[in-house]
C-alpha cells in the first residue's frame, strides 16, 4: 500500500491511519472500527479505483452518522498517550472520528477535512484530520488547535505522525455511537460467536464455576454441556461472568443466577443435577422447565441487543406487520436503527458488506435473500435463545440453511 510522495489517495491515507490507530496486532480489547461504505466500492470517485488490499485493510464497512455527517472512519478504542492530550474521560474508551484527505486534481483539501472533523465532535469524543504530511500547513495546524481537532500526517511509506493532538470531550451518545460501543464491548458479536444456541448452557457455567471443583469437569459430569469454552464465552456475552484480577468472576447477574439456584434447589450442585434432565432436549426451555426458563428470559433480556430487537418487533406489530420475514425485519430495522441493523445482522467481511450495502449505506434488498450474508450469532444462536425463553415464535437457523424470505421474526407475546 506504499505510494510515491505526492500521490497518496484518500483511501490510502485512511488505510494507513486505521493501521496506526486501530492495529490488529495485539488483540486490543474494547476496540471496534468501521470505514464508510464509499470505500467498499471498486472506485471511491469515478475513475479512481480502490486497490483490493486497501479495501481489505479498511473492512468492515458501515455508513455511520456522527455529528452532521458520515466520518470516513469511526471507531472505539483506548488510544496511546501520544495521540491524545487527555487519555481518558470516564471508564469507557473514546469514540473516535477521522476525516481523511488525499491528493486529488485540486490538491489536498485539508481545511475542509478539519471543519468536517470538528462537526463530528457534536457526538464523537475525539476527531482527527488525516492527510499527506507534506500537504499540511502551519495554518492548518493552527485552525485544528483552535477547533480541538487532531492532525495526523501520513508519509509516502505509510508512517503516521500525530502533528496535533486533541483533548477528549464528553458528548451525548446517539444510537449510532451506541451500536459501535456495543461491538467494542465484551458483549459485542463482531468476529465472535455465541457457539451454543440453548440458554441453559450459559446458565450452567456460573453454577459450575461457583461450585466446589473444576468448572469443566462439573459441566461434563452433570451433562450440562461439553463445549466448555463456548459456554464460557456465551456466559461472558450474556454478562454472567467477567475477567477479573483473579481470573473468571461472577457479575451481579451471575450471582443472581447462583442465588436463584440455591434458593430453589438448596445448593448449586443440586441445581446442576436438574440440568441432566434437559440434556439434548429440543423442547422450548420455558415450557420444559418454566422457572428456569423465566430466569433465562431475564438473563437474555439483559443482553443489549435483545431489548432493541423486541422493541422494534413490537413497533412492527403495532404497524400491522405481526410476522415479518428476516428480510422485512432487517429492512425496517435499517430505517430506524441503521448502524445496529448492519452490525447485528450482516457479516463484517468485505464481500458481504459490498454486496449488501450501496456506496451511501443503503441496503440492497436482493442481497438479503442470501442466507450466507447473515451473522450466525444473531440469526442462529441469539434467535434460538429468544425462542427458548419464550420471546420469539420460531427458533434460529444456521446461515447456510437459512431462507431469509421465509424466516419469521415475530413476538410470541406482543402487547
Amino acid at each position: 500500500m506504499s505510494s510515491a510522495a505526492g500521490s497518496l489517495s484518500e483511501p490510502q491515507v485512511l488505510a494507513h491511519t486505521k493501521r496506526r490507530l486501530f492495529p490488529t496486532e495485539g488483540g486490543a480489547e474494547r476496540s471496534y472500527v468501521v470505514a464508510d461504505t464509499q470505500f467498499s466500492q471498486d472506485e471511491w470517485l469515478p475513475g479512481r479505483p480502490i486497490e483490493p488490499a486497501i479495501r481489505d485493510r479498511l473492512a468492515p464497512f458501515n455508513h455511520v452518522r456522527i455529528g452532521g455527517g458520515y466520518p470516513d472512519l469511526v471507531g472505539v478504542r483506548d488510544l496511546e498517550s501520544d495521540l491524545l492530550a487527555v487519555e481518558r474521560l470516564g471508564e469507557e474508551p473514546p469514540l473516535i472520528a477521522i476525516e481523511a484527505k488525499g491528493y486529488a486534481s485540486g490538491g489536498v483539501d485539508t481545511q475542509r477535512g478539519i471543519v468536517q472533523a470538528y462537526d463530528r465532535l457534536h457526538e464523537a469524543n475525539a476527531a482527527y484530520l488525516a492527510a499527506p504530511a507534506a500537504a499540511i500547513s502551519e495554518t492548518d495546524r493552527t485552525l485544528a488547535r483552535e477547533l480541538n481537532v487532531g492532525v495526523l500526517g501520513v508519509d509516502a511509506a505509510g508512517d503516521v505522525e500525530a502533528l496535533e493532538v486533541p483533548r477528549i470531550v464528553g458528548n451525548r451518545t446517539s444510537s449510532e455511537a451506541t451500536a459501535l460501543r456495543f461491538q467494542a464491548g465484551a458483549q459485542g458479536i463482531a468476529n465472535k460467536s455465541f457457539g451454543l444456541n440453548h440458554p441453559k448452557n450459559y446458565l450452567g457455567y456460573p453454577l459450575a464455576h461457583y461450585a466446589d471443583g473444576d468448572t469443566a469437569t462439573l459441566l461434563s459430569e452433570y451433562e450440562v454441556v461439553g463445549a466448555v469454552d463456548s459456554a464460557r464465552q456465551g456466559a461472558a456475552f450474556l454478562g454472567l461472568i467477567e475477567d477479573g484480577p483473579r481470573g473468571v468472576e461472577l457479575t451481579s447477574l451471575g450471582q443472581e443466577v447462583v442465588r436463584f439456584a440455591t434458593g430453589r434447589c438448596g445448593s448449586v450442585e443440586a441445581a446442576l443435577a436438574e440440568f441432566e434432565d434437559w440434556y439434548r432436549s429440543r423442547k422450548r426451555f420455558v415450557d420444559l422447565a418454566p422457572d428456569w426458563g423465566q430466569l433465562a428470559r431475564r438473563v437474555v433480556f439483559e443482553y443489549p441487543a435483545t431489548e432493541l430487537l423486541v422493541a422494534e418487533l413490537q413497533a412492527m406489530h403495532d404497524d400491522w406487520q405481526p410476522e415479518p420475514s428476516l428480510v422485512d425485519f432487517l429492512t425496517y430495522l435499517h430505517e430506524v436503527q441503521p448502524t445496529f441493523a448492519v452490525e447485528l445482522f450482516l457479516r463484517g467481511d468485505d464481500d458481504v458488506r459490498r454486496r449488501a450495502l450501496t456506496e451511501d449505506g443503503k441496503l440492497r434488498r436482493e442481497a438479503l435473500a442470501d442466507g450466507t450474508v447473515y451473522h450466525a450469532p444473531t440469526v442462529f444462536q441469539l434467535k434460538a435463545m429468544l425462542y427458548h425463553t419464550g420471546i420469539l415464535t420460531e427458533r434460529g437457523a444456521e446461515p447456510h440453511r437459512l431462507e431469509p424470505r421465509d424466516d419469521v421474526w415475530a413476538l410470541r407475546e406482543p402487547v
